[in-house]
């Protein structure tokens, strides 16, 4: 019922095409595969394999879309572990359907989106196990990236804020993501709050 109802809702979108739907994590997985879309909106919890696996293997098999959680969980040691696993964003059942399309438009451009409650239960959480990377690693331009990131801004509005090339920039971030010994720019914006070089 609740695809049902987001297939209805997203289809009358003009910007937006729904190309796919799955039951499971498994089913999920192939349909990706096979479908190759832009963005995926996935339960974590699913029948069979979960949507954290699910996600995990996506990942190993270098899918390219982005996935935006979509779910009625909202304890830390769910969140966390969609995080680490790859996820662009998260959000739950109860949001409104307007500000649903527009975090999977927010998603599809490169940001990376999380409710308020999200984000404040990651920013709580015990750092043990946090990434070890230290500011002082980073280059003043690295810096100025980060803090971007952490606004949410993609590629393409970090290199027209700081009069970059989109491959500068991509540089960039992968030199982030390396000094600081992180996956994937949803773990850098809260690495860069955490470590005060963003609000």
């Amino acid at each position: 019922m609740v695809r049902r109802g987001l297939r209805t809702f997203l289809e009358v979108q003009e910007d937006i095409e729904v190309v796919g739907e799955a039951s499971d994590g498994e089913e999920g997985i192939a349909r990706a595969e096979e479908l190759r879309p832009d963005v995926i909106l996935m339960d974590v919890k699913m029948p069979g394999t979960g949507g954290i696996e699910a996600l995990r293997r996506l990942r190993e098999l270098a899918n390219p879309a982005r996935v935006l959680i979509v779910t009625s969980f909202t304890e830390q040691r769910t969140v966390v572990p969609a995080l680490r696993a790859g996820a662009a964003g998260y959000v739950y059942k109860d949001i409104d359907p307007d500000a649903l399309a527009g975090a999977i438009r927010s998603v599809h451009a490169g940001h990376v989106l999380l409710q308020p409650e999200v984000a404040q239960a990651l920013l709580s959480q015990d750092d043990q196990g946090s990434p070890a990377g230290r500011p002082g690693a980073l280059t003043d331009r690295e810096r100025e990236v980060l803090c971007l990131i952490a606004d949410g801004r993609s590629n393409r509005e970090i290199a027209r804020a700081l009069v970059l090339s989109e491959k500068t920039v991509k540089t960039h971030v992968s030199n982030i993501l390396m000094k600081l010994d992180l996956s994937d720019r949803t773990q850098a914006a809260l690495w860069a709050v955490r470590h005060g070089i963003a609000d």
